[in-house]
């Protein structure tokens, strides 16, 4: 689904290049739920941020379905791949439904109106994630855990065949945190989407992941 060749990742600032990692070569098929581990700084976040083509690639390719994902629109993009950050989101009076109701903007119409079928992946989205009670909250009412699992609904409810999450556990509690990568492993299983999470929480990564991606300093890759 997703192969990696010789890859360099990191910023172009006018004509200079900033190398971040360099050297990265994997094959990730579907079903898979693969765990990023690394210090920070390593180039964890640069990484996911270029396989899902919010930055461009220094050099080397990446190839999503036999295809470069330069070749791919931002619009045929966001109906493959779909991410979750860490940063904190402001609500400018928006409910959480109208956030994971979001997800749906890659599949709806000019006039931006949801269909029955839209509203039934929303409410699964929120379902899947104990949030349906909560739909009608602002998103500025909610915690930080809550504020997390909203843009991991709003991921869901997305449908992409591949998700990646940027830190997923950063705000959620002990149960919050199993509960999601249960979740995850299950997406994977059922729906054979490749799902690809970077984490400090390593027990977490032991319990659920199917395969690790470990960043070192000297751009060393290791695959286990």
């Amino acid at each position: 689904m997703i192969v990696i060749k010789d890859l360099e990742i990191g910023y172009k600032n006018k004509s200079q290049y900033h190398t971040v990692f360099k050297g990265i070569n994997m094959a990730l098929d579907a079903g898979s739920f693969v765990g990023l581990i690394g210090d920070n700084g390593i180039g964890k976040s640069t990484l996911l941020k270029t396989i899902t083509g919010n930055l461009s690639l220094l050099s080397g390719e990446i190839k999503i379905n036999n295809k470069q994902i330069t070749e791919y629109t931002a619009q045929q993009l966001s109906q493959i791949l779909s991410i979750v950050i860490t940063e904190k989101i402001g609500g400018f009076n928006l409910t959480v439904w109208d956030v994971v109701a979001a997800g749906r903007t890659p599949y709806i119409n000019i006039f931006g109106k949801l269909t029955t079928h839209d509203e039934g992946i929303i409410i699964s989205s929120l379902t899947q994630l104990n949030l349906l009670t909560l739909k009608d909250k602002l998103i500025d009412e909610l915690s930080d855990g809550q504020r997390q699992k909203v843009m991991i609904a709003k991921s869901l409810a997305q449908q992409t065949p591949i998700i990646v999450l940027d830190e997923p556990t950063a705000f959620l509690d002990y149960t919050s945190k199993h509960l999601l990568f249960k979740t995850l492993e299950k997406l994977c299983q059922e729906q054979q989407k490749l799902i690809i999470v970077s984490s400090h929480d390593i027990d977490l990564m032991k319990q659920y992941v199917h395969k690790t991606c470990t960043l070192t300093e000297g751009y060393k890759v290791t695959i286990l």
